[in-house]
C-alpha cells in the first residue's frame, strides 16, 4: 500500500457527473433566472478549474450570497433525481485500498449525502470521511481544512496521503498541505486543463488504469 489514505474528489474523478448532471442543471438554472445567459460545457469545466465554481458565479453572473444559496438549493433538487455513473476501475482501486487496511475519503464540492448516495448506488466502499459543500466556504477546497482535519483525525503524516482530483482547487489544497497529488485526466478532453496539470503535477493519469498501476508499484 503506497498511501494510508486516498482522498478522492467526487465529480469527474469518481463519477461522470458534470457533463451528465451539473452542467445541464446550471444551464437550466441560468435559462430560468438569468435570461440571455448561458455557458458551454467546455467553459463550465474551465471556469470550475480556475477560478472555481463560487468565484465563477460571483464574477461572471454577479451572484451574491443569497443568490448562491438559491442556486445551491436548485442544484440539490435537481441532483436528487439524477445519479451519475462511476468510472470503470474506480471501484477496484477503492476496494484494494480498503482490503489493505487503508482509508478512502472524499473532498468534494458536492453535498455529503449526494456523495454517499452515489458511492452506494455504484457499489463503492463506504467513505471513511466526507468533506462536502454543506461545510462553510473556508472549510471547502481549495482551503486546506479538509486535509488538515483528515491528518489530525486519523493521525496521519502528509506523506501518508494522496489526493486524486481533476481540477485546480484540489491541486491547490494538496499543495498547501504538502500532500501528494494525482491529476485525474479521464473525464474530458480540454487541452488547457490537461496542459496545466501535466506541467504542474508530478503524476498525471489519463486513465483509471494508470492510477491503479501507480498505486500497485
Amino acid at each position: 500500500m503506497n498511501y494510508k489514505c486516498l482522498v478522492f474528489d467526487h465529480d469527474d474523478t469518481v463519477v461522470n457527473s458534470t457533463a451528465t448532471i451539473h452542467h445541464p442543471c446550471f444551464v437550466e438554472f441560468l435559462n430560468a433566472y438569468y435570461p440571455g445567459e448561458s455557458i458551454s460545457l467546455e467553459d463550465y469545466f474551465l471556469l470550475n478549474f480556475d477560478p472555481g465554481f463560487v468565484p465563477m458565479c460571483r464574477e461572471r453572473y454577479g451572484m451574491d450570497d443569497n443568490q448562491l444559496a438559491f442556486e445551491a438549493r436548485y442544484w440539490q433538487e435537481y441532483v436528487r433525481s439524477h445519479i451519475p455513473q462511476a468510472y470503470p476501475g474506480v471501484r477496484e482501486i477503492m476496494e484494494k485500498q480498503k482490503a489493505a487496511g487503508g482509508l478512502v475519503c472524499a473532498v468534494s464540492h458536492s453535498f455529503d449525502y449526494n456523495i454517499r448516495r452515489d458511492w452506494a448506488a455504484n457499489g463503492l466502499p463506504e467513505p471513511d470521511a466526507v468533506y462536502g459543500w454543506e461545510r462553510p466556504e473556508h472549510e471547502r477546497k481549495p482551503h486546506r481544512f479538509p486535509l488538515d482535519d483528515i491528518l489530525a483525525r486519523f493521525e496521519l503524516e502528509p506523506s501518508d496521503v494522496l489526493v486524486i482530483d481533476d481540477l485546480k482547487p484540489g491541486y491547490d489544497m494538496a499543495r498547501a498541505v504538502g500532500v501528494d497529488f494525482a491529476a485525474a485526466g479521464w473525464a474530458y478532453e480540454i487541452p488547457a486543463i490537461e496542459r496545466f496539470m501535466r506541467e504542474n503535477c508530478p503524476l498525471y493519469c489519463k486513465t483509471t488504469a494508470e492510477l491503479a498501476a501507480f498505486l500497485e508499484k
